[in-house]
């Protein structure tokens, strides 16, 4: 399985190495590292890894912390391929996706941060479910108020979560992970950017408009 793992680390020489020596050990294959963040004698790293199905991540966790200076905070699996641009491909097809391109969206935004679920709804209150991604609660815990730009919070049930508005659709996304860490602000900014130029891709506001239409008339 493909494993994500974000690790804060002394920010020196060596350090990595320690790290990709004890992953070594252990069996991981390591396929990519995404230095998030770097400040104050300290890093904080993604490392993408495939691990064998059988063995237990605790292993993985216990050969890390073994490192001097090393905090795990989080281990959690992925979709997403490394060393791909997968946003790239989700915008072409969204591109001649139609009256699905909210939810070719949708449906892709789980995969592209090794999330759990994705979902959309109304902005106004009772809010109406436009779409949601399949492992999707039937209950989506949009929250009370739509932020005025994409924010990242973690729910009283532990959920890690980004809500972002949808202004020309007057709709609310929320993206959530429960296995993991909370999102960075370097997701978020990432989530920013592909919601900016999905919004701006002809005829999505148009193609979105005649699903909302088409479900009020199948509803009514």
């Amino acid at each position: 399985m493909l494993l994500r793992l974000r690790i804060a680390l002394p920010d020196q020489p060596g350090s990595l190495g320690k790290v990709t020596r004890v992953l070594g050990v252990a069996g991981a294959d390591i396929t990519q590292v995404v230095v998030l963040e770097r400040g104050e004698g300290r890093a904080l790293d993604d490392i993408t890894v495939y691990w064998p199905d059988s063995a237990p991540r605790e292993t993985l966790v216990e050969g890390l912390e073994s490192v001097p200076g090393v905090t795990i905070e989080g281990v959690w699996s992925t979709r997403e391929a490394p060393g791909t641009y997968p946003e790239l491909e989700i915008l072409k097809y969204i591109t001649t996706a139609g009256d699905r391109a909210l939810a070719t969206l949708i449906d892709s935004m789980p995969v592209l941060f090794s999330a759990d679920w994705a979902a959309a709804a109304t902005e106004k209150v009772p809010r109406a479910t436009v779409h949601s991604s399949w492992r999707a609660p039937e209950q989506v815990p949009f929250p009370a108020e739509t932020p005025a730009r994409p924010t990242s919070f973690t729910l009283d049930s532990g959920l890690h979560v980004i809500a972002a508005p949808l202004p020309p659709l007057a709709l609310t996304f929320l993206l959530a992970r429960a296995d993991g860490p909370a999102f960075h602000r370097i997701e978020v900014h990432r989530l920013t950017r592909i919601l900016e130029i999905f919004l701006t891709l002809p005829a999505v506001e148009r193609a979105v408009v005649r699903q909302l239409r088409h479900q009020t008339d199948q509803t009514g």
